[in-house]
């Protein structure tokens, strides 16, 4: 159990921000703490959702349709994410996990699939000793000043401008 914990935010068009996340997440885990990814707008089948079968404590689950949301966001897309808020809100309550992660949170909310206070209100309720990471492109101002740490990935080159698609235990 951690003696403080904070609120870091992961934002910026920069590739790196779930995996960041998820760097922290294995390090927590690997000294005895408990961690829970909430996957927002993710219903896709990554990588790192075997994870579980590997690290003991650890926790994902997904607030996503299979297809990530480009344009404009369906009724299931609200629905999920409105799911995913309540699950985070439980998760937060409880105060059984050392690290709690609400990936593509920020995006999230740049959809308009939450309203930033409600995410707040959330994020008001963590316990002490809990440390919460926020990810996802499109931090809000309000987000950013809730937060102890923020970090912006900038994209300076990316090979995906040159037609590399996502890779498997890399991307995905």
């Amino acid at each position: 159990m951690l003696d403080k914990g904070y609120v870091q935010v992961y934002t910026g068009n920069g590739k790196g921000k779930t995996t960041a996340a998820f760097g922290l997440v294995l390090r927590t885990i690997c000294a005895g703490n408990k961690a829970f990814v909430g996957q927002f707008m993710k219903g896709q089948s990554y990588s790192e959702l075997k994870a579980m079968e590997y690290l003991p404590g650890l926790q994902i689950e997904q607030f996503g349709d299979v297809e990530f949301l480009h344009g404009k966001p369906t009724e299931k897309d609200f629905e999920m994410a409105q799911r995913g808020i309540k699950r985070m809100d439980e998760i937060i309550t409880r105060g059984e996990h050392d690290v709690v992660v609400f990936d593509e949170i920020n995006t999230t909310l740049f959809f308009g699939l939450l309203k930033v206070e409600q995410v707040l209100e959330v994020l008001k309720k963590k316990p002490e000793t809990m440390e919460v990471i926020l990810t996802g492109r499109y931090a809000p101002e309000e987000i950013i000043e809730f937060a102890n740490l923020v970090t912006e990935m900038k994209d300076i080159k990316h090979y995906f401008n040159e037609g590399v698609m996502a890779r498997t235990g890399i991307e995905n």
